[in-house]
């Protein structure tokens, strides 16, 4: 028989759930510099006191934002790539989905623009991998797996999309027109794709 979690645990769960919610909003809306711990407490209705302990200050708090935010792009990506058909397919509709988050006013300011900045390069380098890589190389894996592409080391072909998926998510966020720069992006890694398969 479960046994009923204490009130004290879910309190501090929604709290704590509700501090992150919180900060996503405003640090997609003001950007790190601009936001400042008592508005985040103020809008998820906690006290100070509150944010303090659950989080060390404010970089423990972005980073549980940019924690949210990867989260769920992950997720999504997941249920697009197990419904989208066979492998080549669900490349392509993984591909587009990624460049659709890209788009995104939360994972632009959160993950590409003050990212970088606030957690210093090569953590969020490591975040990054931790995240989005592991799907792009599950991904490639498949590519080269079921005969979709030309047989290449799967590590390094996995990086160099990567990459290619990293630039053109910085493009995007740092685009006048994110639109079109996403239209642009998505053609380009299309064709370098397209370019790997077997003649």
């Amino acid at each position: 028989m479960a046994t009923a979690r204490p009130r004290r645990v879910e309190y501090s769960e929604t709290t704590r759930k509700a501090l992150v919610d919180s900060a996503v909003e405003l640090f997609t809306e003001h950007g790190y510099a601009g936001t400042s711990l008592e508005e985040i407490a103020k809008r998820a209705r906690v006290t100070k006191g509150a944010l303090y302990h659950h989080f060390g200050g404010k970089q423990a708090l972005f980073e549980a934002a940019f924690d949210a935010v990867e989260t769920g792009v992950v997720a999504r990506l997941a249920e697009v790539l197990s419904g989208a058909g066979d492998q080549w397919q669900a490349t392509r509709s993984g591909l587009s989905a990624f460049l659709e988050v890209c788009l995104e006013p939360s994972y632009q300011r959160i993950v590409v623009q003050d990212g970088p900045a606030v957690m210093g390069w090569e953590r969020w380098r490591a975040a990054e991998e931790s995240y989005t890589f592991g799907v792009v190389r599950t991904v490639v894996a498949g590519l080269v797996e079921s005969g979709s592409i030309d047989p290449l080391p799967v590590d390094a072909l996995a990086r160099v999309v990567f990459g290619a998926l990293s630039a053109g998510a910085t493009a995007i966020a740092g685009s006048d027109s994110p639109q079109q720069a996403k239209v642009e992006v998505e053609a380009c890694v299309r064709r370098v794709l397209e370019g790997l398969r077997p003649r």
